[in-house]
């Protein structure tokens, strides 16, 4: 099936002024790249004579190679004045109507070169062979991804020099995704040709009728002459390529759901605007990432300099996510106090969100199921983008905060933000705000150099426990090669980088007993992961830390596993350290590791569980599968990570240490469910006291996840231990920290290697640590047998010089004035605050 030009292309091949210098040979005249397999060429023939099409190959080449992945010969006789439809077999209707050959095999993408060629000789190109643009050429609707290409017929030759820079703009005119309306035939007024020019002031197309008032425009396709007020001005390559404009408020409609702004894609632009300006443009109106756009400008004229365009006022949260479409493109300000509730792409993409107060993971607030999928509803109304006006990934300079992030200049989660003044833009499925005014972020949620623990609550014999999740501390071979490892740091340099953050902030913690999560799994010896970490501690430090070692020489099967450390100035063990590798630990969940310590001050003793539960990721595909997501707020594997919560309890019920004192027990570590989660709950349950709920409240987090900060990472302590807590924080020197700042080496140029790193313990991981102080008991032995009279009560009490007073009458004694002695630990406690063993 073979499309014949439109009458006056076919007298233009014949003669016309427009044609007189087509191709002489033929040419790739239409392009298209859309969804799944909707892929086809369309070659055209203006040479005037007929040509035999089985001597022509359609070549592709993938991802930068210079070789052709696939090859297709093509087949008939296309007479001149005609055009011959390519098509991949798996095409949809519309397309495999017009086609006369189809091909099944994978076909090319936007970052792929395809040649046309006749034997070896290059006829035609797309693209740049031996390069990978990354995911295409050129950029908005006219780039070689997701998109329809119609080549400009005024072309006086073909690119027949595929490996030279390429730049669609130069020769193609760009339409929506999977737009095959004009394929197997070529419009006469494709050409880009200007139409009679207009003068300001002359009638013009609404803006607010562009945009209509669904998600996507009306008049997608059509060429429009629009007159208006440049308030954002975007232009240049590492820029957007473009403007906003905006009507002029006389001209506003009465529809709340119309918009009276958009985005003019004007790449090269030959005028040059500026915000203020009134300009009259021509072009053809489409779609790009969701975005109503104004591409392909043949005319643009300013007719007025100063002028001003009112922002619109808006409001944290968002009523509808509607209210965002109804003022795209649009100046607005938000006068209201923004909060950063995440920066974890500011450094790749130059983004931050932003909200009306911080946003908390739901489960970590609320019950999982309606309260949960609610407040989940209610939070996603409740922020915004603030982009950094660029398409360009990893910027060299990282323009928040004002001047430029540094490592010592940085903009936290939970900083502040006012005013906040730009256009609202929509790109890769959400809505953002491009600033007109640079923002100035306060610094509500400063660095702290320690955790802030109150000294005035803990006594000169405390001990202080933490639990720290290390993001894949890797150490190669441990003399310095083995790299790169299944996870963490890709080199030396960089695990030095890494360890050097880790130990800064492990120093400053200044804790006797610390649980770790996300050690590499490679045992104990003098090269391990563990060993390697304590000798940096000690050499930093002075002090004297030690590992923690079970009797097994690797702790589970998976790459990463929790191990124990302590200062040994300070505490030692008094039990035999182990792990449990059965029922939900066997699998997924990470074996935990138990340890009973005593005080070297206070002679009190506890045991110390740390733990590692199953993460939320890799879901079962079977939707039946009890792990998979129930969609309740609480992610997949939740009855697995419940499951682990029951066992643990268990074995820590069977005094798993063999310790000769055991009353006094903490869980420990990155639990991988948020607070109201049934891992927390069930342990909660089981006589645990959440001791973050109980000392920080509703408000505590370790973990920041899709803007939303909640805590993974707990501590929960037994009722004998909870009644010495003297005070629990989390330590944010992490989650609320860009993780551009970390040790990474890649995606940074050789400066920002250097401006954005220093060895401090900010973004030495992904997670807070929580640090628990202690005030723990000292242990009273008494040599009684099973029964004791009160008179030596008395005498315990003379030994620890504490008074008898009224409150012995309280306890209901026996006649012959003896207590059995399983009430005596209950009697010391009360009445003397100290521990009977």
């Amino acid at each position: 099936m073979k499309f014949s030009l439109i009458t006056s292309l076919v007298l233009g091949a014949l003669g016309s002024t427009t044609l007189t210098a087509a191709p002489q040979d033929l040419f790739i005249s239409e392009y298209i790249e859309g969804s799944s397999n909707n892929k086809a060429l369309e070659i055209a023939n203006l040479s005037g004579s007929s040509i035999d099409l089985s001597h022509y190959q359609i070549r592709m080449y993938f991802n930068g190679k210079t070789t052709a992945g696939l090859s297709i010969n093509l087949s008939g006789t296309l007479p001149s004045g005609e055009v011959y439809v390519l098509a991949h077999a798996s095409a949809n209707s519309s397309i495999l109507a017009v086609a006369d050959q189809t091909q099944g095999s994978g076909w090319f993408n936007g970052d792929d070169a395809v040649v046309l060629t006749r034997g070896n000789a290059v006829i035609d190109s797309i693209g740049q062979i031996g390069v990978d643009p990354g995911s295409q050429w050129g950029s908005g609707l006219t780039s070689t991804q997701n998109n329809t290409l119609r080549r400009s017929l005024n072309i006086s030759a073909a690119d027949t020099d595929p490996s030279d820079t390429y730049s669609p703009e130069a020769q193609w005119i760009g339409y929506d995704t999977d737009n095959s309306d004009n394929l197997g035939m070529l419009e006469e007024d494709d050409t880009g040709s200007n139409p009679s020019e207009s003068q300001c002031g002359d009638d013009a197309t609404y803006i607010h009728q562009i945009q209509g008032a669904g998600e996507v425009t009306p008049m997608s396709g059509e060429e429009v002459t629009i007159e208006g007020i440049v308030v954002g001005d975007f232009n240049g390559s590492n820029a957007l390529n473009g403007f906003f404009i905006q009507e002029e408020a006389s001209d506003y409609d009465n529809d709340e759901l119309t918009s009276e702004g958009m985005f003019v894609y004007y790449p090269n632009g030959e005028v040059t605007v500026q915000d203020g300006d009134q300009v009259r443009i021509t072009g053809r109106v489409g779609e790009y990432r969701d975005m109503t756009q104004l591409s392909n400008v043949t005319n643009l004229k300013v007719c007025a300099t100063n002028l001003s365009a009112t922002p619109l006022s808006i409001l944290l949260p968002f009523t509808q996510r509607e209210n965002n479409e109804a003022i795209e493109g649009m100046k607005v300000i938000f006068e209201q106090t923004l909060t950063v509730s995440e920066n974890y792409n500011l450094g790749r993409y130059g983004e931050l969100i932003l909200s009306n107060g911080r946003l908390y993971n739901p489960t970590n607030v609320v019950a999982p199921g309606e309260a949960a999928v609610a407040m989940q509803n209610a939070n996603n109304l409740n922020q915004i983008i603030l982009d950094d006006a660029s398409t360009r990934q990893n910027p060299w300079v990282i323009p928040y905060p004002q001047p430029e992030l540094t490592a010592f200049n940085t903009v936290r989660g939970g900083d502040t933000v006012f005013g906040l003044t730009g256009i609202m833009h929509q790109a890769f499925g959400a809505y953002r705000i491009q600033a007109t005014q640079q923002p100035d972020f306060i610094p509500t949620n400063s660095r702290t150099t320690q955790p802030a623990l109150n000294d005035l609550l803990i006594n000169e014999s405390s001990i202080k426990v933490a639990s720290f999740n290390v993001l894949n501390y890797f150490n190669g071979d441990g003399q310095g090669g083995g790299f790169p490892t299944p996870r963490g740091a890709n080199n030396l340099e960089e695990f030095n980088r890494q360890s050097a953050k880790i130990i800064a902030a492990i120093a400053e913690m200044n804790a006797d007993i610390i649980g770790l999560m996300e050690l590499e799994n490679d045992g104990f010896d003098s090269d391990s992961a563990i060993a390697n970490l304590v000798n940096g501690i000690n050499q930093l430090t002075g002090k004297n830390y030690q590992f923690v070692q079970p009797t097994e020489n690797l702790v589970g099967n998976d790459a990463i596993t929790v191990g124990i450390i302590y200062d040994n100035n300070t505490v030692t063990e008094s039990g035999r350290a182990v792990s449990l590798a059965t029922g939900a630990f066997a699998d997924r969940n990470r074996q935990p590791i138990a340890q009973t310590f005593r005080s070297n001050l206070s002679n009190g003793e506890l045991t110390v569980v740390v733990n590692h539960f199953k993460s939320k990721g890799s879901c079962p595909s079977d939707a039946t599968d009890p792990n998979a997501d129930q969609q309740d707020g609480q992610g997949c594997w939740n009855p697995l990570r419940t499951q682990a919560a029951v066992e643990l309890n268990h074995w820590l019920e069977s005094n798993p240490t063999k310790a000769t004192f055991t009353v006094d027990k903490l869980i420990i570590g990155d639990l991988n469910a948020y607070t109201k989660e049934d891992p927390v709950t069930t342990l909660e349950a089981q006589g645990y006291t959440n001791l973050l709920t109980q000392f920080v409240g509703d408000s505590h987090y370790s973990y920041v996840f899709y803007g939303q900060a909640g805590a993974l990472d707990h501590a929960l302590a037994n009722a004998e231990l909870t009644a010495q807590v003297a005070d629990v924080v989390e330590w944010h020197i992490n989650a609320d920290e860009p993780r551009v700042l970390d040790y990474n080496l890649e995606y940074k140029s050789t400066a920002q290697q250097t401006s954005l790193y220093n060895a401090d313990p900010y973004r030495a991981s992904d997670h807070d640590p929580v640090i628990v102080a202690i005030n723990l008991q000292p242990e009273v032995d008494v040599n009684f047998d099973k029964k004791v009279n009160v008179k030596d009560i008395v005498a315990v009490a003379k030994n620890l010089h504490k008074p008898i007073n009224a409150a012995t009458q309280r306890f209901d004694l026996n006649q012959d004035n003896k207590i059995d002695f399983r009430d005596l630990r209950q009697v010391i406690r009360a009445v003397f605050n100290y521990r009977f063993k």
